[in-house]
């Protein structure tokens, strides 16, 4: 298990979660912001500090943003487990998902 960021984030990246992250598990794309779902350790620190509150636990995800599940793990696939994101700092992409989603949150 693990936490999600769904639509709410898109185009917004507060990163107030980011701060608060212990494992510095939540990496920042173009759109959005993505928590690595294997260097996750479920602590939630980061969920009551979201200021549009687009951070879920992975059960608790509301049905419409389920595909930011999806979203969220496969932004790994090929970034693998770089064991924390404050090395890479923004990643110049997002999920084909939110790449394709119209200009949100402004």
């Amino acid at each position: 298990m693990t936490y999600v960021i769904a639509e709410p984030c898109v185009d917004v990246k507060d990163k107030a979660c980011i701060e608060e992250c212990p494992v510095d598990c939540i990496y920042e794309g173009q759109r959005s912001l993505y928590i690595h779902p294997d260097e996750c350790v479920d602590c939630g620190a980061c969920e009551p500090v979201c200021p549009v509150e687009a951070i879920f636990y992975e059960d608790d995800t509301p049905e419409e943003w389920k595909d930011y599940y999806k979203a969220n793990v496969e932004f790994f696939d090929e970034l693998g487990s770089p064991g924390g994101a404050s090395k890479l700092g923004l990643i110049e992409r997002d999920h084909p998902f939110i790449a394709a989603l119209p200009p949100m949150n402004k």
